[in-house]
């Protein structure tokens, strides 16, 4: 959906569903798209709008910015998950979906209306590079640059993929700008910081959930907070999320801790003394990446584009702003 088809689908729904009168003008804050007017019991609210086709985890902060630099302030977006509604809401940050969900809390007025069912959309990571497949090929991509330079059959090999997914999977980069032919033989990686956030945005919806191995707990809960005393076998097991940001920033005392792994889950409880339970404050993870293209990460954690993406996609203002640590310390400078 285009912002155009977003704000008219939005007013739409609001007015036929909920008999709310809104009228769109282009004319505003010129660092926001336009201005929402809205009628609610005779009374019209000014609202400087900005229009998403989704928000995600890492644009929380920019919000609460715009929130507070442009008020009387309004978000508009195709569709809105759950989590981020809760944000939205802590901060008193208005917003409308396309289904004419909305939430405003201004000027003695509360309109909050959850119960339209989100508008189908077309899915974004639709793109060969966003497949589980696909996700795991540019992130060899993002990790050693130098990569993409190689034969598609080196490639393959390196991800562990055939050589037909390699040559979809850098079509599907060049189609979004991702990729620049030089010429006959060679290819370049461009807008490199834009295909990490999408990479991660995708990693957390169409990767991530496919690895997971369950949720642990340890026999002895007191280990949850000697975790840094636990020996892995490095080659099989590391951390990643919070322990791992600790591990490479300092700056993290982790809550919940994550691990990525190729052992199995009978060596995990053995060789870690843990039990698996629904409810446990340890996540384990396959492990996805290959070892020999890694060249920037210490030896007991995951690489930091992994771990840059475990926190900057929760809801926790540590971990976000932890998350940026690592990308301004070990990403940016190759992005």
């Amino acid at each position: 959906m285009t912002k155009e088809e977003i704000i008219n689908q939005a007013l739409i729904n609001i007015e036929t569903i909920h008999g709310l009168k809104g009228n769109w003008d282009i004319n505003g804050q010129k660092e926001l798209d336009g201005c929402l007017n809205l009628t609610i019991n005779n009374k019209v609210f000014f609202l400087n709008a900005e229009v998403k086709k989704e928000l995600r985890n890492q644009t929380i902060e920019t919000l609460i910015k715009n929130n507070d630099q442009y008020k009387p302030y309004i978000i508009i977006a195709a569709r809105i998950f759950p989590k981020i509604k809760i944000q939205l809401q802590q901060h008193q940050i208005a917003y409308l979906e396309a289904n004419g969900n909305i939430y405003l809390n201004n000027e003695n007025c509360l309109v909050w209306i959850d119960t339209n069912k989100p508008i189908e959309i077309e899915e974004k990571f639709r793109n060969r590079a966003y497949t589980k497949t696909g996700l795991k090929v540019v992130f060899e991509f993002l990790n050693n640059q130098e990569l993409i330079h190689l034969p598609y059959r080196h490639i393959a090999e390196i991800a562990k993929t055939a050589v037909g997914n390699v040559t979809n999977i850098i079509k599907g980069l060049k189609e979004e700008g991702f990729v620049f032919q030089l010429n006959k033989n060679e290819i370049i990686l461009k807008n490199k910081k834009e295909l990490l956030e999408k990479w991660t945005n995708a990693f957390e919806y169409n990767l991530k959930p496919t690895l997971k191995m369950g949720n642990f707990k340890f026999i002895d809960e007191k280990n949850f907070y000697n975790w840094k005393n636990f020996q892995f076998n490095e080659e099989k097991t590391v951390w990643g999320g919070e322990p791992a940001a600790d591990i490479i920033t300092n700056h993290l005392r982790p809550e919940k801790l994550t691990i990525y792994t190729t052992e199995t889950r009978n060596e995990l409880m053995k060789n870690y003394h843990l039990v698996p339970d629904p409810n446990g404050n340890i996540e384990i993870y396959k492990k996805f990446w290959n070892e020999g293209n890694i060249t920037n990460n210490m030896s007991n954690t995951a690489p930091p584009i992994v771990v840059y993406a475990d926190l900057i996609t929760t809801d926790d203002k540590r971990n976000r702003e932890t998350a940026k640590m690592i990308y301004e310390r070990y990403l940016e400078q190759n992005l």
